[in-house]
C-alpha cells in the first residue's frame, strides 16, 4: 500500500517529506530554495516554505562539553546558573535559559555536537549528486545544479558561525539605538563563540498570541503600525533586514515595543534596488504599464532578452486584477509574489535578497492582518516611499553624486593618455592581436559535417554496387552458384552500408 499511500501527497508534498528526513543539511537546502524562485516553480516554493527544523535535543551532558571547550573553563566559572532542559531544540543549535553572575538572565545557543561533521559529508553528497546532475540531466544544466550546492555550502557555513549573527545583532542595535519602540537583545560578546551565542533572555510574548495580547491591554492597531514601521525602516532606510519575521521571531514587550530574535538570516540591499523597487511599487499602484515592466526588468536578471510586449500585456492582466480596487483592499505581500511568479513565466531571475525582502513583506502583513483585519500597509508604506523619491534629489546626495561623477572623470582623463600611448606602442611592435570568438556556428558546422559524411558514404555505396556490377559481368573467379563471390560481398558489403545510412536518417527524423 506504499504507492497508494504516497499517491494522495504531490510531488511537492513528498519531497518536502523526503528533506525532513534527510536531516540537518537537507532541510537547510529545502528552506534556501524556497527563497529561490528563479530556480523552483511556485508550487515547490510554497510547499518547501513549510520546512521545520525542529528535532529532539541531545543530552546536556554532551551539551555541558562544548560550552567548556569553547569558554575554556566549567559552566559554573561562566554562569550562575543554567537550565539543562532546552527552551529550544533545532537541527543546528539549541538554546538554554542561563543567569550570569551579574544576575542578568540570558539565552544561550550552542551548536549541537557533531552536526559539523554531519552537515560536510552531507554536502559531499549533494555535490557529487549535483555534478551528475549536471553532466547527465541536459534540462537541470542550466540552473548549474553544482554552483547551487557551492552558494548553499557558503551561506550554511554563514549561518553555523554564531559570530556572524552576533555581529547582525549588534548591527540592527546601532541602526534602532535611537528608536524606543523597537528592542534588540544584547549580545555578551565575551561569552559568544563561533559555536556559542550568549544574548540577553528576553520574556516577551509572541505577536501571534492575540488573546495575551488583547490580556495585556495592549492596541493591535499601535502594534502593527510598529511592526510595519520596522520592517519598512530596515529594507527602504537602512538596507538591512532581518530576513525570518515570523510570529516565533517577534515578541511584543510592555509599551507596544517590538523585539525581533533570531539574526541568522539577514538579507542586503544595496541603494539601486531599492530605488528600482519604489519605482516597482510606484508603477504598479498608479497603474503605469509601460513603468512597470521597465522597472521589473531593472530588478531582474535574464539570459535571453524577454518579449517585451508579452510581458507588457501580462503586467496590464495582472495590474487590472489587482490594483483597480480600494487601496485598503489590496494585499501587498500577495500581489509581489504573484509579480514573482509573473516574472518567473518570463524566465527573469529574481536575486535572492530581493525575494527575501518580498517575503519579509508578505509575513508581516500575514501578522498584520491577524491583528488589526483594516490595516493598509500600502497606505503605511506610503511615506518611506516618498522618502526614497525625495532622497534622489537631496543636495547632499546630488553633490556626493557630482563629486563622484567628477572623480571618474578625473580618473578616465588621467588613464586615458596612457592607455592610447600603450596601444599606439603595442601597434608599432606589431603585437596588437585580435581574437575573434564565433557564437552559434557550432550546430552550423555539426550539420555541415553530417551532410559532408552522408554524401561521403552514398559515394562509398554507388562505388561498391557499380564495382560489383562490373566485377559479376566479368565473371571473375571464384565462383559460388556460377556467380562471382568477390561481386557477391561486394553488394553485401553495400546493402549494409544503404541501411545502416537509412537508419541513421530515420533516426533524424527527416529523410
Amino acid at each position: 500500500k506504499e504507492r497508494e499511500r504516497a499517491e494522495r501527497h504531490t510531488r511537492a508534498e513528498r519531497i518536502r517529506m523526503a528533506i525532513e528526513e534527510l536531516g540537518p543539511a537537507y532541510i537547510k537546502l529545502g528552506q534556501i530554495l524556497s527563497t529561490r524562485p528563479d530556480l523552483v516553480p511556485a508550487d515547490f516554493i510554497e510547499e518547501l516554505s513549510k520546512l521545520q527544523d525542529r528535532v529532539l535535543p541531545c543530552s546536556f551532558k554532551e551539551i555541558r562539553g562544548i560550552i567548556e571547550t569553547e569558554l575554556h573553563g566549567t559552566i559554573e566559572k561562566h554562569f550562575l546558573e543554567v537550565d539543562e532542559t532546552p527552551l529550544a531544540a533545532a537541527s543546528i543549535g539549541q538554546v538554554y535559559k542561563g543567569r550570569l553572575h551579574s544576575g542578568e538572565e540570558a539565552a544561550i545557543k550552542v551548536q549541537r555536537p557533531g552536526i559539523q561533521k554531519i552537515v560536510e559529508v552531507d554536502l559531499e553528497i549533494m555535490l557529487h549528486l549535483a555534478t551528475l546532475m549536471e553532466r547527465h540531466i541536459a534540462e537541470l544544466a542550466p540552473h548549474h545544479p553544482v554552483n547551487i550546492v557551492e552558494e548553499f555550502a557558503r551561506t550554511l557555513g554563514k549561518e553555523m558561525d554564531y559570530r556572524l549573527e552576533a555581529a547582525n545583532m549588534k548591527r540592527f542595535s546601532r541602526d534602532f539605538h535611537d528608536d524606543p519602540a523597537v528592542h534588540i537583545p544584547k549580545v555578551y560578546s565575551e561569552l559568544s563563540t563561533s559555536r556559542i551565542l550568549t544574548m540577553e533572555f528576553v520574556d516577551g510574548i509572541k505577536v501571534s498570541r492575540i488573546d495575551l495580547i488583547e490580556a495585556a491591554g495592549l492596541n493591535r492597531h499601535t502594534l502593527m503600525a510598529r511592526g510595519a514601521d520596522l520592517i519598512l525602516t530596515q529594507v527602504f532606510l537602512n538596507g538591512f533586514f532581518h530576513a525570518d519575521p515570523h510570529p516565533g521571531n517577534l515578541f511584543v514587550l510592555p509599551d507596544h515595543v517590538i523585539c525581533l530574535l533570531d539574526f541568522g538570516m539577514v538579507g542586503i540591499v544595496d541603494r539601486n534596488t531599492r530605488e528600482h523597487f519604489v519605482d516597482l511599487l510606484d508603477s504598479v499602484v498608479n497603474r503605469d504599464e509601460p513603468s512597470t515592466v521597465e522597472a521589473l526588468l531593472q530588478l531582474t536578471e535574464w539570459e535571453a532578452s524577454p518579449n517585451t510586449r508579452s510581458l507588457e500585456r501580462d503586467v496590464t492582466d495582472y495590474i487590472s486584477h489587482h490594483f483597480y480596487k480600494p487601496l485598503k483592499e489590496v494585499e501587498l505581500g500577495v500581489c509581489l509574489k504573484e509579480l514573482i511568479i509573473l516574472a518567473t513565466r518570463h524566465h527573469l531571475r529574481i536575486p535572492p535578497d530581493l525575494y527575501l525582502m518580498i517575503k519579509a513583506f508578505a509575513a508581516v502583513e500575514g501578522i498584520a492582518r491577524q491583528l488589526d483585519p483594516e490595516f493598509d500597509i500600502v497606505t503605511q508604506a506610503k511615506p518611506f516611499l516618498a522618502q526614497v523619491n525625495a532622497e534622489r534629489f537631496s543636495p547632499r546626495r546630488l553633490a556626493r553624486d557630482a563629486i563622484g561623477m567628477s572623480k571618474m572623470m578625473f580618473k578616465l582623463m588621467r588613464q586615458l593618455p596612457k592607455d592610447i600611448l600603450d596601444v599606439s606602442r603595442t601597434i608599432r611592435q606589431q603585437q596588437l592581436k585580435l581574437t575573434v570568438t564565433h557564437k552559434g556556428l557550432h550546430d552550423m558546422l555539426a550539420t555541415h559535417d553530417q551532410i559532408s559524411n552522408r554524401i561521403s558514404f552514398s559515394i562509398i555505396i554507388a562505388a561498391l554496387i557499380i564495382g560489383s556490377a562490373l566485377i559479376v559481368i566479368s565473371e571473375t573467379p571464384p565462383f559460388i552458384f556460377g556467380i562471382s563471390l568477390i561481386g557477391i560481398i561486394g553488394f553485401l558489403a553495400a546493402a549494409v552500408m544503404g541501411i545502416w545510412l537509412l537508419i541513421a536518417i530515420l533516426r533524424k527524423g527527416k529523410l
